[in-house]
């Protein structure tokens, strides 16, 4: 008879009609839905054009082909904007993140009835609209541009960063804080000695790693009028010059692995 990992004897056991039935009816289910979804796609899909897809595909690669590679010259200050607009972008999203955090989390919170859901509400507003919806309303209210891409940056990022702030700050070992308050410390006092230093690392971290994702952000906000190298893609896109095309995106390749490398060299010595 089989045996387990304990040696106990594994006695099998026959399931019961009514489980079983739960079980193929939760199966029949699934697939069902599968195959309604299926056919909303289907029914929307044009399918000659999927199957087109190849060719049009290997027409596309053959005019990127060679990148016009002097078309670099213009490329520096749109790199250089992009850049900017996710760093100020996470630095604007971690200076309001850090005390919405600490609303947030269930041991510093000055009231969890009505102040913590506020602050919650906050967080999970922000996480909940893409930052291109974010640039696109800001665009419409404050023009095209570089700052309204850093403030759709910031406005997505808080949100990201105050979820994962408060839940290191919930986390925090509570014996140096219990050890800080028999002192007679202060509620200030507490705060930077005995809840700051160990959400510290953390809070570097989750700031570094924010500014990794926006620096890819970035690169596509200028689609709708945000500022940095996205301009200059969406222009090349709309006059078909696809050889501008292959050098722009071969750019934001070499951006994104550079901030890749720099956020991991930074994490690396911060923890």
């Amino acid at each position: 008879m089989p045996v387990t990992n304990s040696g106990t004897t594994k006695i099998w056991q026959r399931r019961d009609r009514n489980r079983q039935l739960t079980i193929w009816a939760g199966q029949f289910i699934a697939v069902a839905i599968f195959m309604y979804c299926w056919q909303l796609v289907s029914d929307k899909t044009t399918w000659f054009f999927v199957f087109d897809a190849p060719r049009i595909v290997a027409d596309m690669t053959e005019r990127m082909l060679p990148p016009k590679w002097d078309y670099m010259t213009t490329l520096w200050r749109p790199v250089w904007d992009t850049v900017a607009i996710a760093t100020l972008g996470t630095l604007m999203a971690i200076v309001m993140a850090f005390p919405i955090a600490f609303l947030a989390a269930r041991n510093t919170t000055p009231s969890q009835a009505f102040v913590r859901p506020i602050a919650l509400f906050v967080i999970v507003s922000s996480r909940s609209i893409n930052s291109l919806l974010w640039a696109l309303m800001l665009v419409t209210i404050l023009g095209p541009g570089v700052l309204a891409g850093v403030l759709a940056i910031g406005f997505r990022s808080i949100g990201f960063c105050a979820k994962l702030l408060y839940e290191a700050i919930e986390e925090i070992d509570e014996t140096q804080v219990e050890a800080i308050t028999a002192t007679g410390a202060s509620g200030p006092q507490i705060l930077n000695f005995g809840i700051v230093p160990q959400i510290l690392p953390a809070f570097a971290g989750i700031s570094v790693f924010r500014w990794d994702i926006n620096i890819r952000e970035s690169a596509v906000l200028g689609l709708v009028g945000a500022g940095g190298i996205g301009l200059q893609l969406s222009a090349s896109i709309d006059t078909v010059t696809w050889t501008q095309v292959s050098v722009i995106l071969l750019v934001i390749l070499a951006t994104v692995i550079v901030s890749e490398w720099v956020s991991a060299k930074i994490r690396h010595s911060i923890i």
